[in-house]
C-alpha cells in the first residue's frame, strides 16, 4: 500500500527521526474523504483559508468568509463554495485554471480551537453550469438569484483527496463581537481604505 505523503516529507521524517509519529498519524487521523463529524465541522464554519500555486508551483494563499455553511458538503467527497469578484484580481481561480491542486485549512476560533485540513483538486463552474444541477441546496438556489456584487461570478468545486485534523494546542480561542458585515460593498471606508500605505508606493507602476 502506498504510504501517504510526499516524498518530501518522508525524507524529512527520515532526517528528523520523526517516522513513528508520521505513521500514526496516517493510520489514525488522515482520510481520503469527509466523514459525518468533518461535513458538520464544515457546515458551522464562517471562514476559510485557501492556498493555491499556478503551473511554475508560485503559490498564493488567501481566506473566504460567508454565513456559517457558506461552503457545501454536497457529499463526502465533494466541497462548493461561491467565487466573487472581489479586487478583480481573481489570483486564486487563476492558479486554479491552471492547477487544479488546492488546500483548504477550515478553524473553529470560537467553540472549539480546532482546525481541519482538506487538500483536493479544484475546478471552476460558472452560474449557468450550476444551475444546470436541479438538485441544489436552497443556499446555492438563493445565491444565483442575487444580483449585481452579492452574486457569485463563479462557484469552486473541490474534490476531496486528503482530510485531517490541525489540533487545538496552539489554537487561540477567540470571543466573536457583532460586526455590521457589509457584503459586496465597494465603499473604500469600510473595506480597510489604505490601511497599509500603499498607494502610489507600487514602483511598478
Amino acid at each position: 500500500m502506498k504510504k501517504p505523503g510526499s516524498k518530501g516529507e518522508h525524507n524529512l521524517q527520515k532526517k528528523f527521526e520523526t517516522e513513528k509519529r508520521a505513521l500514526a498519524f496516517y493510520n489514525s487521523q488522515l482520510l481520503n474523504q469527509l466523514n459525518p463529524e468533518m461535513c458538520r465541522f464544515i457546515a458551522e464554519q464562517e471562514m476559510v483559508f485557501i492556498s493555491t500555486s499556478d503551473s511554475k508551483g508560485e503559490c498564493d494563499a488567501s481566506f473566504r468568509a460567508g454565513h456559517a455553511g457558506f461552503v457545501e458538503v454536497p457529499d463526502e467527497k465533494t466541497l462548493l463554495f461561491p467565487e466573487y469578484r472581489g479586487n478583480g484580481v481573481l489570483a486564486s481561480m487563476g492558479n486554479i485554471a491552471e492547477n487544479p491542486h488546492i488546500g483548504m485549512v477550515f478553524v473553529d476560533f470560537y467553540r472549539s480551537s480546532i482546525g481541519l485540513h482538506v487538500n483536493g483538486n479544484a475546478e471552476i463552474l460558472s452560474n449557468e453550469e450550476l444551475e444546470a444541477n436541479h438538485d441544489l441546496h436552497e443556499k446555492i438556489k438563493q445565491a444565483l438569484k442575487k444580483s449585481g456584487s452579492q452574486k457569485p461570478i463563479a462557484w469552486i468545486k473541490v474534490e476531496v483527496e486528503e482530510a485531517y485534523i490541525h489540533c487545538s494546542k496552539h489554537i487561540p480561542l477567540m470571543e466573536k463581537r457583532d460586526k455590521t458585515i457589509h457584503w459586496g460593498t465597494d465603499d473604500e471606508k469600510l473595506k480597510g481604505g489604505n490601511f497599509f500605505n500603499t498607494k502610489g508606493r507600487n514602483p511598478s507602476t
